[in-house]
């Protein structure tokens, strides 16, 4: 018969299942961002659900229509309604970074685990290798493969993954280094273990905490870029909806006191970035108490 494992602290019981959300609790700025981000992810999976109209449907009758029932936060220049537009730019605004953070992170801890494991000429070759790709801005190398193949979400992301690369694999190798200095990862090499086997099984699963918090400051700043690309046209093309592509179109609007075509999207970014930073630096805080 199972019986359910309990914990006891001052006399007040506890259920195992509380330690992942006491684990979370970093107080209520950071509660607050969580929440944003489920609510921003919850929007861009049930898009096609929660928008009241297609957000490509141009009525020229309804140009710049203001607040209402029928458009909850009006129109853009074209009639479209622009609250349909940010829950279907939510898709293409999470969907890019997302990609970007999760090649970046995978080739990064790639390069910090060789580097800081192997040591050496592989070290000092990667190291330099990841230094020299600080040179080359991230919006500069998206802008030269948009020339080469094209504009559009492939492109950018491609390119924002490889700027974004050195900076966790830089990282993953400091964390890494110190990691593998201590004494349990020597004692499982003198068992016999393979490389391969102890940083699999132990280091990347131990340094990944810190990892997490740099992809979770990653994603917003990637958000950040690839709504400047679109800004800029070199990202997501119109009519699809994009945040960064609706700044860009609502600046005409603004010549006729339109300001939500505009302001609208480019408060979903804000929104999204500084909860993404308050994210990854809670998570930081939360590494670094336990490391203490």
């Amino acid at each position: 018969m199972s019986t359910l494992s309990i914990d006891r602290t001052d006399g007040v019981t506890r259920r195992p299942g509380l330690r992942a959300l006491r684990a979370l609790r970093q107080g209520p700025l950071f509660v607050g961002a969580v929440v944003v981000l489920a609510l921003l992810v919850l929007v861009a999976v049930c898009a096609p659900l929660l928008a009241p109209y297609d957000p490509n449907a141009v009525d020229l009758s309804a140009t710049l229509a203001g607040t209402g029932a029928d458009h909850l936060l009006g129109t853009d220049q074209n009639g479209r309604d622009i609250l349909s537009r940010l829950i279907h730019g939510a898709r293409t605004g999470l969907l890019g970074p997302l990609l970007v953070v999760a090649l970046s992170t995978v080739l990064g801890l790639a390069l910090g685990v060789a580097a800081a494991w192997r040591g050496g000429r592989i070290d000092a070759m990667l190291s330099r290798s990841m230094d020299m790709m600080f040179a080359f801005p991230g919006l500069l190398i998206a802008i030269l493969f948009v020339a080469v193949f094209g504009s559009g979400l492939t492109a950018p992301v491609i390119a924002m993954s490889v700027a974004y690369t050195p900076y966790v694999g830089r990282l993953v190798r400091s964390v890494a280094a110190q990691e593998k200095a201590r004494a349990y990862l020597e004692s499982y090499r003198v068992q016999g273990w393979s490389g391969w086997t102890i940083c699999v099984r132990h280091l990347i699963p131990n340094i990944a905490p810190t990892v997490l918090a740099q992809s979770a400051i990653n994603f917003g700043y990637a958000l950040m870029d690839l709504a400047a690309l679109s800004y800029l046209g070199f990202g997501v093309q119109p009519p699809d909806s994009d945040w960064g592509s609706m700044i860009n179109g609502g600046q005409s609007a603004l010549l006729q006191d339109g300001l939500l075509p505009s302001f609208a999207p480019g408060v979903c970014i804000v929104l999204a970035v500084v909860a993404f930073g308050i994210v990854g630096e809670g998570i930081a805080d939360r590494v670094a108490k336990r490391e203490r």
